[in-house]
């Protein structure tokens, strides 16, 4: 991993669920609907002044979506926040910076 750059692409672990479910609500207020599948599949992390995840998560059917969640560092007890997502993705759309 480059400093500051992301790791290369890793199938999701339960952690990554985690965080995806943890996040899962900020998304459907945002979205404006509720997700009866949300399955992390895949995700990469960036070391900033805490960290950076991207995870590509199925939200049903065919259909995927991109998520960047922040993780502060430990010291300042702040929850996961969604920073920013991608919609209309598909499972062999790669998932990079964003």
């Amino acid at each position: 991993m480059l400093c500051g750059g992301t790791s290369a692409a890793r199938p999701a672990t339960d952690e990554t669920q985690r965080i995806a479910d943890e996040v899962k609500p900020q998304l459907e207020e945002k979205e404006g609907k509720t997700f009866d599948v949300f399955t992390a599949v895949e995700f990469k992390t960036q070391v900033v002044a805490g960290t950076n995840y991207f995870i590509k998560v199925h939200v049903g059917n065919d259909e995927f979506m991109h998520l960047r969640v922040f993780r502060s560092l430990p010291h300042e007890n702040k929850p996961l926040s969604l920073h920013s997502y991608q919609s209309s993705k598909t499972k062999h759309d790669e998932l990079s910076f964003f």
